[in-house]
């Protein structure tokens, strides 16, 4: 109850704010798996229903979402590549970021199995025997947090993958959903978030095979992009936005989105952070 008071304080500060008719909206700019995942489907008719505010997502990968919120084109952040995001922060392009959620990722690939990884738990000896084997492998290549995490492990492997791209190693250049259809279409091992997983639609024969790894954890966290950087920010809403996905609500609604019966996301963030 003190939770949804308060919310309610703040609301009445924002509708006070100025704004044009028809403005009552902010824009989140997100990476891909919240949205492919059905996450923000079922998050934010709950914040709509609550505030009356509508929230417009852009979902690209990280690193889009980061220069396009860099550029003041957006109200929100909503990412996963955390040293990203507190740089963004450290730069003065956002006000503080806060953890929101975790999952981890995965890696997936066909029955066959070329490479002989399937059940393992050691994420960079999975990697290195693909590398051996040259077995194919998808990698987004667009700078998503996917794609940072991804490239994380390649380093720790001590293979260079810019000197082999082009061959077994492929970059799409594409999103999550893009790069799965992508690996199934040309029988690849591909990393990817759990959630995008569950929720992916054209699995065929693929199954999980590399997973467990605490090196694979997953981070989301959410910022509020600078109002004294860019004016134009609708801070008032948007930091109730912030707010609502770190409340007791918020939290609540993130773990409460499943699909048949398995749970995405899990919420972890820090009591009265907002």
């Amino acid at each position: 109850m003190l939770r949804r008071a308060f919310l309610s304080v703040i609301f009445s500060a924002a509708l006070a704010l100025p704004a044009m008719a028809g403005d009552q909206f902010i824009l989140v700019q997100s990476t891909t798996s919240t949205q492919n995942s059905g996450l923000f489907d079922h998050i934010i008719p709950m914040f709509q229903a609550e505030t009356g505010v509508e929230v417009r997502v852009v979902a690209v990968g990280t690193g889009q979402a980061l220069r396009n919120a860099e550029n003041g084109d957006g109200d929100v952040l909503f990412v996963h590549a955390k040293p990203s995001e507190e740089a963004f922060v450290a730069a003065g392009h956002g006000v503080s970021r806060h953890d929101v959620m975790y999952n981890d990722f995965v890696i997936v690939g066909p029955a066959t199995d070329p490479a002989g990884i399937a059940d393992s738990g050691d994420v960079v000896a999975a990697l290195t025997r693909i590398a051996q084997t040259k077995a194919p492998f998808a990698s987004r290549g667009d700078t998503s947090g996917t794609h940072k995490a991804e490239l994380r492990l390649w380093a720790q492997t001590g293979i260079d993958v810019a000197q082999v791209s082009g061959g077994w190693y492929r970059e799409t250049g594409s999103g999550m959903g893009a790069t799965l259809n992508t690996a199934t279409g040309m029988g690849a091992y591909v990393m990817t978030d759990r959630a995008t997983w569950i929720a992916f639609g054209n699995k065929g024969d693929y199954r999980i095979v590399v997973q467990g790894d605490p090196r694979m954890f997953n981070q989301y966290g959410i910022i509020l992009v600078n109002p004294d950087r860019h004016p134009h920010v609708k801070a008032g809403m948007a930091q109730l936005f912030v707010d609502w996905v770190l409340s007791e609500d918020g939290q609540a609604a993130i773990a409460g989105h499943k699909i048949d019966g398995q749970q995405l996301f899990f919420p972890n963030a820090t009591p009265n952070s907002g």
